[in-house]
């Protein structure tokens, strides 16, 4: 597939809507090469991921709320927010872009893998950072209760 992938914040990926069907991603994206089922007893959640490995981005989908689409994850390259290539800004620049669109940073936090999280929680972003360059970004839909919920990478 080539495509230019897009962060929407609070909305969706590209043309696909947060709280749609799988099926409706499928119409969009085709088929997923990889259908997983992520389960945590711990915060019971449970989710089935679409991983479109060559595009460079997954899926989430809620099973507890009818499997809809509820965040993404995304390491291509050429993602957009604004416009702007997301993955070629440092951790000042993205923060700056941040706040030119009213979000600000409201956490970071060292990860035990080594990458260091970046995180703006009125947008339902997360930017994951390596060596000083941007290696995933995760984001989705904040519920009613503010309790977003990331789910395991």
């Amino acid at each position: 597939m080539d495509f230019t992938p897009q962060i929407n914040l609070l909305k969706g990926f590209c043309t696909l809507n947060f709280g749609v069907s799988a099926v409706d991603a499928e119409l969009v994206f085709g088929k997923p090469e990889e259908i997983q089922v992520l389960d945590d007893t711990i915060l019971e959640t449970s989710c089935t991921v679409y991983h479109y490995w060559d595009s460079g981005f997954s899926l989430f989908f809620d099973n507890k709320n009818a499997m809809k689409f509820g965040s993404v994850e995304v390491d291509n390259e050429d993602t957009l927010l604004f416009g702007q290539k997301i993955f070629s800004l440092t951790e000042q620049q993205l923060i700056d872009l941040m706040k030119e669109h009213d979000y600000t940073l409201t956490d970071t936090e060292k990860q035990d893998w080594g990458e260091r999280r970046l995180s703006f929680d009125e947008a339902g972003l997360d930017c994951y950072f390596e060596n000083g360059r941007m290696s995933s970004v995760n984001f989705g839909v904040i519920d009613e209760l503010n309790t977003f919920e990331f789910l395991p990478n």
